[in-house]
Protein backbone atom coordinates (compact mmCIF):
# COMPACT_ATOMS: atom_id res chain seq x y z
CA UNK A 1 0.00 0.00 0.00
CA UNK A 2 1.40 3.38 -0.94
CA UNK A 3 1.76 6.51 1.16
CA UNK A 4 -0.88 8.11 -1.08
CA UNK A 5 -3.34 5.29 -0.29
CA UNK A 6 -2.88 5.93 3.44
CA UNK A 7 -3.54 9.63 2.89
CA UNK A 8 -6.70 8.80 0.93
CA UNK A 9 -7.99 6.49 3.69
CA UNK A 10 -7.22 9.08 6.37
CA UNK A 11 -9.05 11.81 4.46
CA UNK A 12 -12.08 9.55 4.03
CA UNK A 13 -12.21 8.79 7.76
CA UNK A 14 -11.89 12.48 8.62
CA UNK A 15 -14.76 13.23 6.22
CA UNK A 16 -16.97 10.99 8.38
CA UNK A 17 -15.63 12.21 11.74
CA UNK A 18 -14.15 15.69 11.78
CA UNK A 19 -12.95 15.81 15.39
CA UNK A 20 -9.23 15.44 15.99
CA UNK A 21 -8.34 12.01 17.36
CA UNK A 22 -5.13 11.40 19.31
CA UNK A 23 -5.65 7.81 20.49
CA UNK A 24 -6.66 4.62 18.70
CA UNK A 25 -7.53 1.27 20.29
CA UNK A 26 -7.31 -2.02 18.38
CA UNK A 27 -9.60 -4.66 19.87
CA UNK A 28 -8.68 -8.35 19.75
CA UNK A 29 -10.79 -11.52 19.66
CA UNK A 30 -13.69 -11.43 22.10
CA UNK A 31 -12.90 -7.88 23.22
CA UNK A 32 -15.04 -5.91 20.78
CA UNK A 33 -17.64 -4.85 23.38
CA UNK A 34 -15.53 -1.85 24.38
CA UNK A 35 -16.46 -0.08 21.14
CA UNK A 36 -20.14 -0.21 22.10
CA UNK A 37 -19.50 2.13 25.04
CA UNK A 38 -18.28 5.09 22.99
CA UNK A 39 -20.49 8.17 23.17
CA UNK A 40 -21.71 10.01 20.05
CA UNK A 41 -20.26 7.19 17.99
CA UNK A 42 -19.85 7.05 14.23
CA UNK A 43 -19.42 3.56 12.76
CA UNK A 44 -17.62 3.02 9.48
CA UNK A 45 -17.57 -0.52 8.01
CA UNK A 46 -14.12 -1.47 6.80
CA UNK A 47 -15.43 -2.14 3.31
CA UNK A 48 -16.35 1.55 3.06
CA UNK A 49 -12.83 2.80 3.83
CA UNK A 50 -10.54 3.03 0.80
CA UNK A 51 -7.87 0.31 0.70
CA UNK A 52 -8.94 -1.34 3.99
CA UNK A 53 -9.13 -5.14 3.97
CA UNK A 54 -12.03 -7.18 5.38
CA UNK A 55 -12.06 -8.86 8.78
CA UNK A 56 -13.12 -12.51 8.44
CA UNK A 57 -12.61 -13.91 11.96
CA UNK A 58 -15.38 -14.60 14.47
CA UNK A 59 -15.27 -11.98 17.21
CA UNK A 60 -14.01 -9.25 14.87
CA UNK A 61 -16.91 -7.01 13.82
CA UNK A 62 -15.01 -5.27 11.03
CA UNK A 63 -15.82 -1.65 11.83
CA UNK A 64 -13.93 1.49 12.72
CA UNK A 65 -15.83 3.21 15.53
CA UNK A 66 -15.10 6.86 16.32
CA UNK A 67 -16.60 8.49 19.37
CA UNK A 68 -15.85 9.87 22.81
CA UNK A 69 -14.54 8.57 26.11
CA UNK A 70 -15.15 11.12 28.87
CA UNK A 71 -15.63 13.77 26.21
CA UNK A 72 -12.37 13.08 24.34
CA UNK A 73 -12.38 11.69 20.77
CA UNK A 74 -11.10 8.14 20.33
CA UNK A 75 -10.89 5.76 17.37
CA UNK A 76 -11.54 2.06 17.94
CA UNK A 77 -10.76 -0.72 15.51
CA UNK A 78 -13.46 -3.28 16.25
CA UNK A 79 -11.61 -6.18 14.69
CA UNK A 80 -8.27 -6.38 12.91
CA UNK A 81 -6.67 -8.07 9.91
CA UNK A 82 -4.42 -11.08 10.47
CA UNK A 83 -1.53 -12.48 8.48
CA UNK A 84 -3.10 -15.96 8.72
CA UNK A 85 -6.22 -14.77 6.90
CA UNK A 86 -4.09 -14.58 3.76
CA UNK A 87 -3.43 -10.85 3.85
CA UNK A 88 0.08 -9.60 3.27
CA UNK A 89 1.81 -7.44 5.85
CA UNK A 90 1.05 -4.22 3.98
CA UNK A 91 -2.66 -4.98 4.31
CA UNK A 92 -2.33 -6.04 7.94
CA UNK A 93 -0.58 -2.80 8.89
CA UNK A 94 -2.45 -0.46 6.54
CA UNK A 95 -4.84 0.85 9.24
CA UNK A 96 -1.80 2.03 11.24
CA UNK A 97 -0.59 3.86 8.14
CA UNK A 98 -3.94 5.60 7.82
CA UNK A 99 -4.01 6.45 11.53
CA UNK A 100 -0.54 7.93 11.22
CA UNK A 101 -1.79 10.21 8.46
CA UNK A 102 -4.69 11.24 10.72
CA UNK A 103 -2.17 12.54 13.25
CA UNK A 104 -2.96 9.91 15.87
CA UNK A 105 -0.23 9.85 18.52
CA UNK A 106 -1.15 6.98 20.86
CA UNK A 107 -1.89 3.36 19.96
CA UNK A 108 -3.37 0.82 22.39
CA UNK A 109 -3.13 -2.69 20.95
CA UNK A 110 -5.11 -5.53 22.53
CA UNK A 111 -5.29 -9.21 21.77
CA UNK A 112 -6.31 -12.61 23.05
CA UNK A 113 -3.26 -14.69 23.97
CA UNK A 114 -2.21 -18.02 25.40
CA UNK A 115 -0.21 -18.02 28.63
CA UNK A 116 3.24 -19.60 28.85
CA UNK A 117 3.61 -18.45 32.45
CA UNK A 118 1.90 -20.58 35.10
CA UNK A 119 1.32 -17.46 37.21
CA UNK A 120 -0.78 -15.88 34.42
CA UNK A 121 -4.08 -17.72 34.51
CA UNK A 122 -6.92 -17.45 31.98
CA UNK A 123 -8.98 -14.36 32.67
CA UNK A 124 -6.01 -12.19 33.66
CA UNK A 125 -4.41 -9.44 31.57
CA UNK A 126 -0.78 -9.02 30.51
CA UNK A 127 0.86 -5.67 29.83
CA UNK A 128 3.28 -6.21 26.95
CA UNK A 129 6.79 -5.11 27.92
CA UNK A 130 8.45 -6.34 24.72
CA UNK A 131 7.86 -8.82 21.92
CA UNK A 132 9.35 -11.65 19.90
CA UNK A 133 8.52 -11.62 16.19
CA UNK A 134 8.32 -15.29 15.23
CA UNK A 135 5.94 -14.74 12.31
CA UNK A 136 8.66 -15.35 9.74
CA UNK A 137 8.41 -11.91 8.12
CA UNK A 138 9.09 -8.30 9.08
CA UNK A 139 6.17 -5.93 8.37
CA UNK A 140 8.59 -3.28 7.04
CA UNK A 141 10.11 -5.58 4.41
CA UNK A 142 10.19 -4.01 0.97
CA UNK A 143 10.67 -0.49 -0.35
CA UNK A 144 10.68 2.17 2.37
CA UNK A 145 8.96 5.54 1.99
CA UNK A 146 10.86 8.06 4.10
CA UNK A 147 7.65 10.09 4.50
CA UNK A 148 6.38 7.28 6.74
CA UNK A 149 9.56 6.62 8.68
CA UNK A 150 13.24 5.68 8.47
CA UNK A 151 14.60 2.67 6.59
CA UNK A 152 16.09 1.15 9.78
CA UNK A 153 13.88 2.17 12.73
CA UNK A 154 15.09 1.56 16.28
CA UNK A 155 13.04 -1.01 18.20
CA UNK A 156 14.74 -0.68 21.59
CA UNK A 157 11.52 0.58 23.17
CA UNK A 158 8.58 -0.49 21.02
CA UNK A 159 6.19 -0.26 23.98
CA UNK A 160 6.27 3.23 25.47
CA UNK A 161 7.42 3.35 29.10
CA UNK A 162 5.15 6.27 30.04
CA UNK A 163 2.11 4.48 28.64
CA UNK A 164 3.11 1.28 30.46
CA UNK A 165 3.36 3.25 33.71
CA UNK A 166 -0.15 4.62 33.15
CA UNK A 167 -1.59 1.13 32.60
CA UNK A 168 0.13 -0.19 35.73
CA UNK A 169 -1.01 2.76 37.87
CA UNK A 170 -4.64 2.43 36.77
CA UNK A 171 -4.64 -1.36 37.21
CA UNK A 172 -3.16 -0.99 40.71
CA UNK A 173 -5.85 1.54 41.62
CA UNK A 174 -8.55 -0.86 40.38
CA UNK A 175 -7.00 -3.73 42.35
CA UNK A 176 -6.84 -1.62 45.53
CA UNK A 177 -10.48 -0.61 45.15
CA UNK A 178 -11.51 -4.25 44.71
CA UNK A 179 -9.45 -5.33 47.71
CA UNK A 180 -10.93 -2.65 49.97
CA UNK A 181 -14.50 -3.24 48.79
CA UNK A 182 -14.23 -7.02 48.99
CA UNK A 183 -15.65 -7.50 45.48
CA UNK A 184 -14.11 -9.50 42.63
CA UNK A 185 -11.31 -10.70 44.87
CA UNK A 186 -10.09 -13.07 42.20
CA UNK A 187 -9.36 -9.98 40.07
CA UNK A 188 -7.37 -8.05 42.68
CA UNK A 189 -4.06 -8.84 40.96
CA UNK A 190 -5.34 -9.20 37.42
CA UNK A 191 -2.51 -7.43 35.54
CA UNK A 192 0.85 -9.04 34.82
CA UNK A 193 3.75 -7.84 32.70
CA UNK A 194 5.51 -9.96 30.10
CA UNK A 195 6.89 -10.64 26.63
CA UNK A 196 4.45 -11.36 23.80
CA UNK A 197 5.49 -13.79 21.07
CA UNK A 198 3.75 -13.33 17.70
CA UNK A 199 3.29 -16.37 15.45
CA UNK A 200 1.80 -16.62 11.98
CA UNK A 201 -1.01 -19.07 12.83
CA UNK A 202 -3.70 -20.16 12.21
CA UNK A 203 -2.82 -23.40 14.00
CA UNK A 204 -2.31 -23.28 17.72
CA UNK A 205 1.16 -24.29 18.84
CA UNK A 206 2.36 -27.80 19.62
CA UNK A 207 3.56 -28.64 23.14
CA UNK A 208 7.16 -28.79 21.89
CA UNK A 209 6.84 -25.37 20.27
CA UNK A 210 5.44 -23.99 23.53
CA UNK A 211 8.47 -25.32 25.40
CA UNK A 212 10.74 -23.62 22.85
CA UNK A 213 9.00 -20.24 23.12
CA UNK A 214 9.20 -20.45 26.90
CA UNK A 215 12.95 -21.02 26.63
CA UNK A 216 13.20 -17.97 24.35
CA UNK A 217 11.66 -15.83 27.10
CA UNK A 218 8.06 -15.50 25.95
CA UNK A 219 5.28 -15.17 28.52
CA UNK A 220 2.35 -15.29 26.06
CA UNK A 221 1.73 -16.28 22.45
CA UNK A 222 -0.67 -14.94 19.85
CA UNK A 223 -1.17 -14.27 16.15
CA UNK A 224 -1.30 -10.47 15.91
CA UNK A 225 -0.19 -7.16 17.43
CA UNK A 226 3.52 -7.18 16.52
CA UNK A 227 3.03 -6.03 12.88
CA UNK A 228 0.86 -3.12 14.03
CA UNK A 229 3.28 -2.22 16.83
CA UNK A 230 6.22 -2.14 14.44
CA UNK A 231 4.33 -0.06 11.84
CA UNK A 232 3.17 2.39 14.50
CA UNK A 233 6.68 2.83 15.93
CA UNK A 234 8.03 3.25 12.39
CA UNK A 235 5.84 6.36 12.21
CA UNK A 236 6.83 7.65 15.63
CA UNK A 237 3.56 6.77 17.37
CA UNK A 238 3.53 5.78 21.06
CA UNK A 239 2.44 2.16 21.58
CA UNK A 240 1.18 0.11 24.48
CA UNK A 241 -0.18 -3.42 24.35
CA UNK A 242 -2.46 -5.47 26.60
CA UNK A 243 -3.14 -9.19 26.16
CA UNK A 244 -6.24 -10.92 27.51
CA UNK A 245 -5.02 -14.33 28.67
CA UNK A 246 -7.59 -16.82 27.43
CA UNK A 247 -5.87 -20.20 27.88
CA UNK A 248 -2.63 -21.96 28.76
CA UNK A 249 -0.30 -22.99 25.96
CA UNK A 250 -0.53 -26.49 24.49
CA UNK A 251 0.79 -29.18 26.81
CA UNK A 252 0.68 -27.01 29.93
CA UNK A 253 -2.67 -28.55 30.90
CA UNK A 254 -4.71 -31.54 29.79
CA UNK A 255 -7.19 -29.31 27.95
CA UNK A 256 -7.37 -28.85 24.18
CA UNK A 257 -7.40 -25.28 22.83
CA UNK A 258 -10.25 -23.89 20.75
CA UNK A 259 -11.40 -20.49 19.51
CA UNK A 260 -14.69 -20.71 21.41
CA UNK A 261 -12.73 -20.79 24.66
CA UNK A 262 -10.95 -17.62 23.54
CA UNK A 263 -14.27 -15.89 22.90
CA UNK A 264 -15.81 -17.03 26.19
CA UNK A 265 -12.84 -15.88 28.27
CA UNK A 266 -12.83 -12.52 26.52
CA UNK A 267 -16.50 -12.08 27.37
CA UNK A 268 -15.88 -13.10 31.00
CA UNK A 269 -13.30 -10.37 31.61
CA UNK A 270 -14.96 -7.79 29.37
CA UNK A 271 -16.14 -5.50 32.17
CA UNK A 272 -12.77 -5.33 33.92
CA UNK A 273 -11.02 -4.91 30.60
CA UNK A 274 -13.34 -2.10 29.53
CA UNK A 275 -12.94 -0.33 32.86
CA UNK A 276 -9.16 -0.45 32.57
CA UNK A 277 -9.18 0.81 28.98
CA UNK A 278 -11.48 3.69 29.85
CA UNK A 279 -9.28 4.74 32.77
CA UNK A 280 -6.08 4.45 30.73
CA UNK A 281 -7.48 6.53 27.87
CA UNK A 282 -8.70 9.24 30.24
CA UNK A 283 -5.29 9.34 31.95
CA UNK A 284 -3.45 9.57 28.62
CA UNK A 285 -5.55 12.55 27.62
CA UNK A 286 -5.01 14.22 30.99
CA UNK A 287 -1.24 13.88 30.77
CA UNK A 288 -1.10 14.91 27.13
Amino acid sequence: MSYENAVEAAEFIRSKYAQGVETVVVLGSGLGAFADDLENAVRIPYESIPHFARSTVEGHAGELVLGEIDGRPVAVQQGRFHFYEGYDMEQVTFPMRAFGQMGIKNVILTNAAGSLNTEMTPGSLMLISDHLNCMGVNPLRGKNDERSGPRFPDMTAVYDKELQDIVVAEANAMSQERFESGRDKELVDFLHRGVYCALSGPTYETPTEIRMYRLLGADAVGMSTVPEAVAARHQGMRVTGISCITNFGAGMTEEAINHQEVMETGARVAEVFKELLRKVISRIHQTG
